[in-house]
């Protein structure tokens, strides 16, 4: 398996995970624009992962069916903050503002890679998620600046969800040895300054450093990735091949 690949599938599963939860709050959000807005940014998160899921698949002679569909649980390489369950609307704020500063930090970066596929994937990705980052930015204010009861929920989720967000900036030899990708270890500090500007805005507390999950990109995942695949799958296994 080459590096290439191994690090463009990382992005792409990242991406496909976080389409297919934020994809569950369609029909299920707390109004009806809201709805609208969580599919077209699930809509957007989708389109990453084709993109490069493509070119992964390029890259072994694979196509980008073949890696979202046919691929058992340990083969995703997605960070594990993406499969966590929607739980309540904040908890899905409190994901999207985390995980979309760091794709924006990320994308801006790689759109200057000396790989032009990457490069173009980010230069069209960073401003998609400009807009998800500001959406969630808006939201995560609203909540914890709102009633006690929105502040108590806002605050849970953000605490909730912070012992999985040192797992976005771990190094490792891949990035470092591969030229065209972005050490997300660089990416931290500028996280860590956008994110608590956020929540101190928020009148919430930035959560302090705890015990942190990692093990997503070796591929060792919390318990409900494989019922969320059970369900991204199931047509396509039940019916291999098959066509509109």
């Amino acid at each position: 398996m080459s590096d290439l690949y191994a690090y463009v599938l990382r992005l792409g599963d990242d991406a496909l995970i976080a389409a297919q939860r934020t994809a569950e709050w369609i029909a299920a959000a707390p109004q009806l624009e809201e709805d609208v807005a969580l599919g077209n940014i699930g809509l957007d998160q989708l389109g990453q992962a084709r993109t490069l899921l493509a070119y992964a698949g390029s890259l072994v002679g694979k196509t980008e069916d073949d890696l979202a569909y046919f691929r058992d649980e340990r083969e995703f390489t997605n960070l594990q903050l993406c499969e966590l369950p929607n739980g309540d609307f904040a908890h899905a704020m409190a994901r999207l503002l985390y995980f979309a500063t760091y794709q924006h930090l990320l994308y801006d970066v790689l759109r200057e890679s000396s790989d032009e596929t990457l490069a173009g994937v980010a230069g069209k990705a960073v401003k998609e998620v400009a807009y998800h980052v500001d959406h969630a930015s808006q939201w995560v204010l609203r909540l914890g600046d709102g009633t006690d009861e929105s502040h108590r929920r806002m605050q849970a989720a953000l605490d909730a969800l912070w012992p999985y967000t040192a797992e976005m900036f771990a190094s490792d030899d891949l990035v470092k040895r591969l030229p065209v990708a972005v050490d997300p270890a660089t990416l931290e500090q500028e996280w860590l300054r956008r994110v608590t500007e956020v929540i101190d805005a928020s009148t919430c507390t930035r959560p302090e450093s705890s015990y942190q999950h990692s093990g997503g990109r070796e591929g060792r995942h919390t318990e409900h990735l494989g019922y969320l695949l059970a369900e991204l799958q199931h047509v396509a296994r039940s019916h291999p091949g098959a066509s509109w």
